[in-house]
């Protein structure tokens, strides 16, 4: 019986851009839905941008461009990086749309009208720096519960504790460096305790949740009263007004969650389609999440409840998977294991991914670990040396012909494995993809010892033995196939490739279970290489490149240096030589004696010390920011070769250096302590 399937994925930021670690989730859901396409089911794949919040508009006002303008861009970078990897949507919208705003309304009233908001003063940090209350995601500091450090204002991934990020010891912000302020505002809550009991249920009945997610709510959470729900953010915010309490805004978790519900009616209005039929409370529509552990609370919590209230479809199932470590480590910026999805694919087939990502996928919430000598090793004796090495080791042979009018005697190999294909489906839909790909390899080396023993590279060139070769070569192009339909959802390029060889597109499930015969054999053409090691350290390596480069730019970032001196005083286009800057003899030089100048406006006349009986007399037009009495003392740099020049005031032998566009706005330069008169400055 058919089913009507709705997947999502969580929404990925629009602040950053994809990567590896991103595309566990991406890929392990595209293969899920692929594999229900397969099997002739309807199912959708929906997801979009998630785009409010303080970080887009902080972005947005640095680069002097509207947020519109921000994620727009990283939506097209996004999608670009979505499509290099096979991952197709039926539908990527964004949550600062029509149908978003439309559907968090609706929900709203639904939740006033259900007596669950209330009205609360939150002590919260604000960023004095960026001028902003600070979301949860933008502090960082040490966990409160277990101490340790770098944790986001929300929850630990160390010891799983949630907490106020006012709770944070140490807390910087993650906008601009600064230590945040407490300060007080109004916020908006829902009491989801008057849920408790639904929320009960709804966790720990009829397989919603892996039974390690169920438990892990039922002892964490649900064991006490559940707390208030803080889901408004006051002025300034990038988001949704919320209508009924002017200058608050939703806060991002609750606009985002919604995002699956808007890009799905967003997708039926392009279609014309029934968005109720999908997502009210008596569809028959299954909803699947697919999501990462460190948002189950929201997903599991929070979301169901707005659901219930508002009257709409409840989640069947939410897939929850863990995070990706590379090497056995936590992804590293400085050791170039935070790979971005488009360093990936500058250098690397994205099916080697698609492939060990559902070797490594089980239906639990563990962590995967890529070992790149393992992906290596992996993709190049699964894919190359036994999945694609049978097509290889045949195809050539009858290229340009045909397969036999008869499928031959092949010892029961078509038969079993068509009878596999059962256990396999079973596996994929539990989203157990690691017990998938073992059985699959293991038709792959029952096919590839059927080729060994009959050895057809041995009869091409016996004349009498065509006919022979031609069923050899038909048995083992049927098993290829029917092991290529088994892999379709995780590799389709393969699939589309072998569809081509064999003259017949793999369209569904029940393609592995009848062979092919006397159907035209195309030109093989190559399917697959070997993974080069060479580039998956060239990936490495630009990663750390691009890391340094972030690093540079972070530095930069966290002053708030601007390009507005530039851009008055442009640098010089001319360059100088080493032999030019050596010229100039710049020195520490102190202030001995400073005073007015009669009759001038701007200068002050400064006799500067370089040490023992050398004094140079220096008229330096810093009137306006200096007071002469204060400047008596003080080490400053001087130019101490300049040639003299005679002023209506007398001789000036040098120059003083500062900076600064002038006015107000001079600054003199000044060594640091330690540094004596006559020191040269290099």
């Amino acid at each position: 019986m058919s089913r009507r399937i709705l997947v999502t994925a969580a929404l990925p930021y629009a602040n950053g851009h994809i990567h590896i670690g991103h595309l566990v989730e991406y890929i392990q859901t595209d293969i899920w839905v692929r594999f229900q396409k397969l099997r002739g089911h309807r199912c959708l794949y929906i997801c979009a941008d998630d785009t409010h919040g303080t970080a887009i508009m902080i972005r947005a006002r640095q680069e002097g461009r509207s947020e519109e303008a921000v994620i727009a861009d990283m939506q097209e970078a996004h999608l670009r990086d979505f499509s290099g990897f096979d991952i197709e949507f039926d539908n990527f919208g964004s949550t600062n749309s029509s149908e978003n705003q439309e559907l968090c309304e609706e929900i709203w009233a639904a939740l006033r009208k259900a007596n669950l908001i209330i009205e609360k003063d939150v002590t919260q940090l604000y960023d004095p720096e960026a001028e902003t209350f600070l979301a949860d995601r933008f502090v960082q500091g040490e966990c409160p519960s277990c101490g340790a450090s770098k944790q986001y204002g929300d929850s630990c991934d160390k010891c799983g504790a949630t907490y106020s990020a006012t709770e944070l010891n140490n807390p910087v912000s993650k906008l601009s460096g600064a230590t945040p302020e407490v300060r007080t505002a109004k916020h908006l809550f829902v009491q989801i305790e008057q849920l408790h009991d639904f929320l009960t249920e709804w966790t720990q009945s009829d397989d919603h949740l892996q039974s390690e997610v169920a438990n892990y709510l039922n002892g964490h959470f649900l064991s006490d009263a559940l707390r208030d729900w803080d889901v408004s953010r006051p002025a300034p915010y990038f988001g949704f007004e919320i209508p009924d309490s002017p200058g608050n805004y939703w806060y991002v978790w609750f606009d985002a969650p919604i995002g699956y519900m808007a890009s799905t009616k967003a997708w039926c209005k392009k279609e014309g389609e029934d968005f109720d039929s999908w997502w009210r409370a008596d569809s028959d529509a299954e909803i699947h999440h697919f999501i990462g552990k460190d948002i189950q609370y929201f997903h599991c919590l929070f979301w169901p409840a707005m659901l219930k209230t508002a009257g709409f479809n409840l989640p069947t199932k939410v897939h929850i998977h863990g995070f990706l470590n590379v090497n056995g480590e936590k992804m590293s910026k400085s050791k170039g294991t935070f790979v971005n999805a488009s360093t990936y694919l500058n250098h690397l087939d994205p099916a080697y991914i698609r492939y060990y990502y559902a070797t490594k996928l089980g239906p639990r919430v563990d962590d995967l670990d890529l070992n790149l000598t393992d992906f290596q090793t992996k993709v190049d004796a699964d894919l190359v040396g036994k999945v694609v090495n049978i097509a290889s080791r045949c195809a050539k042979f009858v290229a340009g012909g045909e397969l036999s009018a008869a499928y031959p005697d092949d010892g029961g190999l078509f038969a079993n494995a068509a009878k596999a294909g059962e256990k396999i489906a079973d596996a994929y839909e539990r989203c157990d993809y690691n017990t998938a790909t073992r059985e699959i390899l293991s038709l792959a080396d029952a096919a590839n010892q059927y080729i060994e023993n009959r050895e057809p590279w041995k009869l091409r060139k016996d004349e009498s033995r065509q006919d022979e070769l031609k069923d050899i070569c038909t048995v083992g192009l049927n098993l290829f196939r029917q092991i290529v339909v088994y892999l379709t959802p995780v590799l389709p390029k393969l699939a589309e490739q072998t569809g081509a060889l064999l003259g017949q597109e793999i369209q569904h499930w029940d393609d592995s279970q009848t062979p092919l015969t006397g159907t035209p054999v195309g030109p093989f053409q190559h399917m697959m290489k070997r993974v080069d090691p060479k580039k998956v350290q060239a990936m490495i390596d630009e990663s750390q490149e691009a890391a340094a480069e972030d690093a540079k730019a972070d530095a930069a970032s966290q002053y708030n240096d601007g390009p507005e001196a530039l851009e008055k005083e442009p640098m010089s286009g001319e360059l100088c030589t080493i032999d030019d800057f050596m010229k100039v003899d710049m020195r520490v030089a102190r202030v001995i004696a400073a005073g007015h100048v009669e009759g001038a406006d701007k200068l002050l006349q400064l006799t500067l010390s370089l040490g023992g009986d050398e004094r140079r007399n220096v008229f330096a037009g810093i009137k306006s920011c200096y007071n002469p009495e204060d400047l008596v003392g003080r080490l400053v740099v001087c130019c101490a070769n300049l040639k003299p020049r005679k002023m209506r005031f007398g001789t000036s032998e040098g120059m003083v250096l500062a900076c600064g566009p002038g006015g107000k706005d001079i600054f003199l330069l000044n060594p640091d302590d330690g540094a004596t008169p006559g020191m040269r400055v290099h």
